[in-house]
């Protein structure tokens, strides 16, 4: 199932997928006792993240129940500024006094394709179900059409084996190695958040939603959870044309 938020600015956004995450998180603590999250990288889960942070008292998650993964990785240590788990850390996981045991990092200082093998390991030691089903997984989507390290023409994209969730993804365009979760692993998801924002990105958004089918072109199209819900939250700048 998908669903279409379109909201009127950032903020807008940032309120919504927080109400959605807290409403994920406590049904999910209701019957389980633990909620699995993915978190993403870029600048629009930053608001996010701070508005979770400010989570407290009675309007609180029960955050000693909740565990954290990432969806992608850039390949640097973990305490470089383009680090996406050094980001969620300063924004959210410190200020929330987060366990170091709830906390599930890619490592992107080991080579690529033993950190995606590693990464690919403790999985399969974390999660009974094969792929794993994630209560959420947070993603955004660039002005290529990418999401996650998914990048258009790269390898990732073409992934189809069902036993292979975490993939090094080498990308021509920046001239690196990502690492990221396979469409087949992000697609076994019970919930897909995508935040979207920016004017600079309508004219993809529009191509990714109601264009061609062509996900090696636009990766953001071949998200389509099997037995969950892809919910968008758009902004009015990145909404125009849909």
């Amino acid at each position: 199932m998908m669903i279409i938020n379109k909201l009127p600015d950032l903020d807008a956004v940032a309120s919504s997928a927080e109400e959605q995450f807290i409403t994920l998180a406590r049904e999910a603590i209701g019957w389980r006792g633990a909620f699995y999250v993915a978190l993403s990288g870029g600048s629009t889960p930053k608001p996010l993240y701070r508005k979770l942070a400010k989570r407290t008292g009675s309007d609180r998650v029960e955050w000693d129940k909740v565990f954290f993964f990432w969806s992608d990785e850039r390949c640097v240590p973990p305490d470089h500024q383009d680090s996406n788990y050094r980001m969620a850390r300063e924004l959210l996981l410190d200020p929330l006094e987060i366990p170091e045991e709830h906390i599930y990092r890619l490592d992107g200082e080991l080579p690529p394709e033993q950190a995606a093998q590693a990464y690919q390991s403790l999985l399969e030691k974390l999660f009974p179900s094969r792929p794993p089903r994630f209560d959420l997984i947070l993603l955004g989507m660039g002005e290529d059409g990418h999401t996650a390290s998914l990048f258009p023409q790269t390898k990732a994209v073409r992934m189809t084996d069902p036993d292979q969730w975490i993939a090094a993804n080498f990308v021509p365009a920046l001239g690196s190695w990502r690492l990221t979760f396979t469409p087949s692993l992000i697609n076994a998801a019970a919930n897909i958040s995508m935040l979207v924002t920016g004017e600079e990105k309508q004219r993809r958004l529009h191509q990714v939603l109601t264009g061609r089918y062509q996900p090696n072109v636009l990766p953001a199209q071949i998200i389509d959870p099997r037995k969950g819900t892809l919910t968008w939250f758009v902004d009015e700048a990145a909404g125009r044309l849909i």
